[in-house]
């Protein structure tokens, strides 16, 4: 049976909280209503536990109805409870907007009930969505939200067809090199067996070959072990802070990155300002959004010029990160009062600089995996080649 916190109000008009274990809302009144108990709102508290985060996907088809029906003269709830039942959605999702659906219904805020909803939606959305209640723009709000996650759908979709290749090849690669030093390699092992003396290169490899070989199990758990270390040790927030710092230190690649994180903050702060929200709580919503810790963690100096008067081209000039082309559109923008005005163009300049960039990376990318098992295969080649030709020249010379 579920358990629900509740708020209810007794007969005196005192509100009180609680929790309580129910079959579903109906039976959590009834047994409030027993102890003299007027049930005003209850939550499940499984629910916002368990609820995952909703891709961009879903938050854009959601604004995107919300904006649409709200545009069309349809009450908020209504429109929700359309939301609701659509069948496209998954368990998550309707899970959500059930929960939104049941506490608009008792008055809270549509903002307010989505930030009831733990991790689901984004504090980007939430902070829009109330700035549009107060100004009462609510449809207008949630379709510039809905073309928001639709281009951010767009990009993750793009960087994931686009890196898919690359993935394919890694993999490609680790198969040839396990087969070849697993299989191919103690083809010739009675061959070698019989020299006296190998190339370094011929020791080097039949030493690995052996080890994949004859410990293939160890290896297995050793990886096994390994893979999930490495994956936590980089998630520690130290050692993410330098990795993302190291990302826009590498060549080339580090160029094109800092284009990527550019466009995301840009784009965030566009939409975030165009709706009247203010500078300083923009930044603070737009740093999350970046994807770079190290860009993060620069922001707490940022925000703290913005709240003393300082320009936000100056505070955004000293964040390392970020294309030089931001601040001086940012810049323009407050010389010529149209600051608002810039960043929409700046955001959309910088979308489409986000996108030739990952065609750039993914075009670089291709050609340094292609050297590198031309590379691993041709020392492949040359250590088992080496020793036969050895063996070769030494025939030929013995018969002189």
């Amino acid at each position: 049976m579920p358990k629900y916190s509740y708020k209810a109000k007794e007969d005196n008009g005192k509100i009180v909280t609680g929790f309580l274990q129910a079959a579903d809302e109906n039976d959590l009144h009834q047994k409030l209503r027993i102890e003299n108990k007027y049930l005003i709102s209850a939550k499940r508290e499984e629910e916002t536990k368990r609820l995952r985060r909703i891709k961009a996907k879903y938050l854009s088809d959601f604004c995107r109805q919300i904006g649409t029906l709200s545009s069309s003269g349809v009450s908020l709830v209504r429109a929700l409870n359309m939301v609701a039942q659509d069948e496209t959605n998954k368990i998550n999702e309707k899970t959500v907007y059930e929960n939104l659906l049941r506490q608009v219904r008792q008055g809270t805020a549509l903002s307010d009930a989505m930030e009831e909803q733990g991790d689901a939606f984004p504090e980007l959305l939430i902070n829009m969505f109330r700035s549009a209640e107060t100004a009462g723009n609510l449809d207008v709000t949630a379709m510039r939200m809905a073309d928001f996650y639709d281009r951010q759908f767009r990009m993750n979709t793009k960087i994931s067809n686009s890196t898919l290749y690359p993935k394919i090849l890694s993999g490609i690669i680790v198969v040839v090199v396990i087969f070849m030093l697993g299989y191919i390699l103690p083809q010739f092992q009675d061959l070698f067996d019989q020299m006296e003396e190998l190339p370094i290169p011929t020791k080097i490899l039949f030493f690995m070959s052996d080890g994949v070989k004859d410990h293939w199990l160890i290896l297995l758990i050793i990886l096994a072990f390994m893979i999930p270390a490495v994956i936590l040790i980089c998630h520690l927030p130290a050692v993410k802070l330098q990795l993302d710092k190291l990302r826009i230190r590498l060549p080339v690649f580090g160029k094109l990155l800092k284009i990527i994180y550019t466009a995301r903050f840009a784009r965030t702060i566009s939409s975030l300002y165009s709706s009247g929200i203010p500078i300083v709580q923009a930044l603070q919503i737009g740093r999350k959004t970046i994807g770079n810790t190290y860009i993060d963690s620069q922001f707490d100096t940022a925000v703290a010029k913005v709240r003393t008067g300082g320009n936000l081209s100056d505070a955004l000039d000293g964040i390392d990160g970020f294309t030089k082309k931001l601040t001086s559109a940012v810049k323009v923008g407050e010389e010529t009062g149209s600051l608002d005005t810039m960043l929409n163009s700046i955001a959309d300049s910088m979308e489409y600089e986000s996108n030739m960039a990952i065609d750039k990376m993914v075009a670089s990318l291709e050609p340094v995996l292609i050297v590198v098992m031309a590379i691993i295969v041709g020392f492949i080649m040359v250590s088992v080649l080496m020793p036969i030709y050895g063996s070769y020249d030494a025939i030929s010379n013995s018969g002189y």
